[in-house]
């Protein structure tokens, strides 16, 4: 059976998303198409909306509203100054924002170094976060990438990069979840709570 082409183009256009499969597709797709036309024209809107009214910021590459002169963290005159963490994505800004641990400013990558993929320093926000630890008065910069392959390359990259100067590197630990069993955890990760363990 042939699908109608607005349907396959739909299922086409939502298999694009980040974590969205074939199937995971073609079930958003007949979702959508059974939803009330308000609820699905709201959503367009929202998209579109969303589209033309966010931008990066200038200062940290994370989300703004467009024509704002920085994000609200990079304007907030309560943050500490001194520090600032690196990671790949904006949604990493609002985990870490979401701990309540973390006063200090960002710095968003958008990415991760692969270079199997053409991903090298200047696809990403690098030089501009070098440019900025010359210019500002970091005395800190904490190294907040993933623990993939990509994000431990780019945070061996970043402290190669930064480990000459007078700033002071260092990497988020990785330990265990709370409420979690050590015997449900994976090795690396065990290790990793072992070997960064701190005095009571």
């Amino acid at each position: 059976m042939r699908y109608p082409s607005a349907l396959v183009a739909l299922i086409r256009e939502l298999g694009r998303l980040p974590g969205i499969g074939p199937k995971s597709a073609q079930r958003l797709a007949f979702y959508l198409f059974n939803q009330p036309e308000d609820d699905v024209r709201r959503l367009a809107d929202a998209i579109r909306d969303a589209k033309a009214s966010l931008d990066r910021c200038p200062v940290c590459f994370n989300v703004m509203t467009r024509g704002e002169s920085a994000c609200a963290v990079c304007t907030d005159a309560q943050r500490e100054r001194g520090v600032l963490c690196v990671v790949e994505q904006p949604a990493d800004v609002l985990a870490i924002e979401r701990s309540g641990e973390y006063q200090g400013l960002y710095h968003v990558l958008h990415g991760a170094l692969s270079p199997m993929n053409g991903i090298g320093p200047d696809q990403l926000t690098i030089p501009a976060l070098l440019e900025r630890l010359a210019t500002e008065g970091t005395q800190e910069v904490i190294l907040a990438t993933s623990t993939t392959v990509e994000g431990e390359a780019t945070a061996m990259y970043l402290a190669r990069q930064l480990g000459e100067g007078e700033i002071a590197v260092s990497r988020i630990a990785y330990g265990l979840p709370m409420g979690g069993d050590l015997e449900y955890a994976d090795e690396v990760t065990l290790g990793r709570a072992i070997s960064h363990r701190r005095p009571l």
